[in-house]
C-alpha cells in the first residue's frame, strides 16, 4: 500500500501536494449563503420575475397616488364601446403572420359603460395587492409576538395564548373574514387589509410558537438568562432573529393566501365595496358575461392566479433557502 501510494504521488508531480495545500474554502456569511440558495431556485426567480411586472405593471400603467401613469384612460372614465367591447390585445409574431405586439385602443376590451377593463384590472390588481400585503404583515406581527411569548413563557401563558390560537383555528377561516368583510368591508381598503389580518394569524403563530420551544433550551440563550438579561431582550436579540427564516416564509405565504381570500370575499359581495374595485370584484360583477364576453371574467382571474403562484414560489424559494436541510439547492 505504501508503495502503490509512493507511486500515485510520483505520477501527479511535485507540484501536486503544493496545490492540495493552497487550496481554501471560501467563507460566507449566513447572509450570503440564504442569498445562494434562494437565486439557484430556478422557481422563486420566476416567481419573482413574474410578481415583479404584475406591480410594476399595475403602478405604472394608471399610476398610484400622486404619481401618474403612462395609460391614458383611468377605471372611472366612460365612453363609446367599440367592436362590442371586445379586447384590441394581439401578442402575434410578425414570422406567425401577426402584427407583432398592438395594445390598441383597449387591449382588454371595455365593460358594460364602456369603461377600459385594462385600467379596470390594474386598479383591481393594486386594490388586490395592498389588502393582501396588510394581511401578511400583520398576521406575520400578531402571530410572531403571540408565538414567541408563548414558546417563551411557558405555563399559563402559553395556556391561554395557545387556547385562544385553537378557538380561532376552531371557527372556519371564511367565515371570520366574512364577519369582518361584512362590518369594515366598505370602510376602506386599509382597515379591511387589518382586521383580516387580525385573523389570520394562527399558523404563524403555532410555526413561531415551535421553534421557540426548541431555540430556549440552547446554551446562548441559558447563557444570557443567567447573567440577568430580561426576558424582553432575549427573545427579541437572541431567540427571534433565529427564527427569521419562518418569519419571512410566512409572511410571503399569508400574501398568497390574502390575494385568494379577499378574492373569495368579494365574489360574494363581502370585500371591496364600489366604486372601488378589485380582482375578485370585477369576477363578481363580470361573473354572468362568462359565455357571452368571457374575457371580463378571464383577465382578473388570470392576475389572481399569476400573484397566488408567483409569491406562492418565491416562499418556496425563500424556505429552501433559509433551511439547510433542503437538498434540492447546492451551497
Amino acid at each position: 500500500m505504501l508503495r502503490k501510494a509512493q507511486t500515485a504521488e510520483a505520477e501527479q508531480g511535485p507540484g501536486a501536494a503544493g496545490d492540495a495545500q493552497g487550496m481554501s474554502v471560501e467563507a460566507r456569511t449566513q447572509a450570503q449563503l440564504v442569498t445562494r440558495r434562494f437565486f439557484r431556485h430556478k422557481g422563486a426567480l420566476i416567481g419573482m420575475i413574474v410578481f415583479g411586472f404584475v406591480v410594476v405593471l399595475s403602478v405604472t400603467s394608471i399610476g398610484a397616488g400622486p404619481l401618474p401613469g403612462w395609460w391614458d384612460k383611468n377605471a372611472t372614465s366612460t365612453g363609446a364601446i367599440l367592436d362590442g367591447g371586445r379586447p384590441t390585445l394581439s401578442v402575434w409574431p410578425t414570422f406567425l403572420g401577426g402584427g407583432g405586439v398592438h395594445l390598441g385602443e383597449h387591449p382588454f376590451g371595455q365593460d358594460n359603460t364602456g369603461r377600459d377593463y385594462f385600467a379596470l384590472t390594474m386598479r383591481g390588481t393594486q386594490v388586490s395587492l395592498v389588502i393582501a400585503c396588510l394581511v401578511g404583515l400583520v398576521a406575520t406581527f400578531v402571530g410572531t409576538v403571540i408565538g414567541a411569548a408563548a414558546g417563551y413563557f411557558r405555563g399559563w401563558a402559553e395556556a391561554f395564548l395557545m387556547r385562544i390560537t385553537d378557538v380561532i383555528i376552531a371557527i372556519p377561516a371564511l367565515v371570520l373574514a366574512a364577519l369582518i368583510g361584512a362590518l369594515v368591508g366598505g370602510r376602506g381598503i386599509v382597515l379591511f387589509g387589518i382586521f383580516l389580518g387580525l385573523i389570520t394569524w394562527t399558523q404563524t403563530a403555532r410555526l413561531v410558537r415551535g421553534e421557540v420551544l426548541s431555540l430556549r433550551e440552547k446554551e446562548f440563550v441559558e447563557a444570557a438568562r443567567s447573567v440577568g438579561t430580561s426576558a424582553k431582550r432575549i427573545i427579541f436579540k437572541h431567540i427571534l432573529p433565529n427564527t427569521v427564516g419562518i418569519i419571512i416564509v410566512s409572511v410571503t405565504l399569508a400574501i398568497a393566501a390574502a390575494v385568494l381570500l379577499e378574492s373569495a370575499l368579494s365574489f360574494l359581495g363581502l370585500g371591496v365595496q364600489p366604486p372601488d374595485t378589485s380582482l375578485g370584484r370585477l369576477i363578481t360583477d363580470y361573473r354572468t358575461a362568462l359565455t357571452t364576453r368571457p374575457w371580463l371574467f378571464y383577465w382578473p382571474g388570470l392576475f389572481i392566479i399569476a400573484i397566488a403562484l408567483s409569491v406562492n414560489f418565491i416562499g418556496d424559494g425563500l424556505r429552501d433557502a433559509f433551511d439547510p436541510r433542503q437538498n434540492r439547492v447546492r451551497n
